[in-house]
């Protein structure tokens, strides 16, 4: 397959959203020139394969570049929001020749020791990596509950905006189907050897543009400040009505801050 030759843009979602959180990202995109190439990683609101064991955000990170080889994408921006934030950066670590440009969408990455901004802290949850990281815990307590579970989950991060009304039910059915539970559970699970990975490479930050995007009441400042510990090249967006989901919740702001990034770093 030949080579992609127009700027190109890889979207990886986190927990516990799908691919829509970008439906209003990829038309921006689309209409700036830009070819949106949204992944889901494995088990975020799909049931993995059954060949997929190890959710190491470095091995998730060589899949989606493996995934992309044999699709001809050799050259673009990553768009990482959550979990997917941190396997895009992983993937700029160990391609940099390959990466353009990332925009970071409200993830603090594993071993990075930032503190959350107060206006944040009222709103994004703690509860849920202890809670998900517990063995067996969240299997005896959520199935049945999935309502209760992901819900409280989504409305807390999203802040005092919410999200949409008829996203939250879409995102609650998509996480309810079996075997997404317990892939979800993997990635908190990896902890130890996400947090090794990930502080050996913040000896030498990388040299890719990093576009940090949190929002007010959620991660905030916290992500650029995050990321200035693993890159050298980190610009800040902070968006004030936004929770933990500013490409949903601020679309008008968010769409062209990406946009205008990814068209200086194409």
């Amino acid at each position: 397959m030949s080579e992609n030759r127009t700027p190109t843009a890889v979207l990886l979602h986190g927990w516990p959203v799908t691919a829509d959180h970008w439906r209003y990202l990829i038309p921006a995109l689309d209409a700036a020139g830009i070819t949106a190439v949204p992944v889901t990683l494995p088990g975020l609101g799909t049931a993995p394969d059954s060949d997929v064991t190890d959710f190491r955000k470095t091995a998730l990170a060589e899949g989606v570049r493996a995934r992309l080889a044999q699709e001809g994408v050799t050259r673009f921006a990553v768009i990482g929001h959550d979990w997917g934030a941190t396997v895009g950066y992983l993937i700029a670590a160990q391609a940099p020749e390959s990466v353009s440009g990332i925009v970071v969408e409200e993830e603090i990455l594993p071993g990075v020791d930032v503190e959350i901004p107060e206006a944040g802290r009222d709103y994004y949850p703690s509860w849920h990596g202890p809670f998900n990281r517990t063995p067996g815990l969240a299997e005896k307590l959520v199935p049945g509950r999935e309502a209760a579970y992901y819900g409280t989950f989504l409305e807390q991060s999203a802040g005092p905006s919410g999200l949409d009304p008829d996203t939250l039910p879409a995102y609650i059915k998509a996480y309810s189907s079996p075997g997404v539970l317990n892939a979800g559970l993997a990635y908190y699970r990896t902890r130890s050897e996400d947090v090794d990975d990930i502080q050996a490479l913040a000896a030498q930050p990388i040299p890719t543009p990093v576009l940090a995007v949190g929002g007010r009441h959620a991660m905030g400042t916290a992500v650029a400040a995050g990321m200035a510990t693993l890159a050298a090249d980190v610009t800040s967006r902070v968006f004030e009505r936004s929770g933990h989901y500013p490409a949903e919740q601020e679309p008008d702001g968010v769409n062209p801050a990406i946009v205008q990034f990814l068209q200086r770093h194409s």
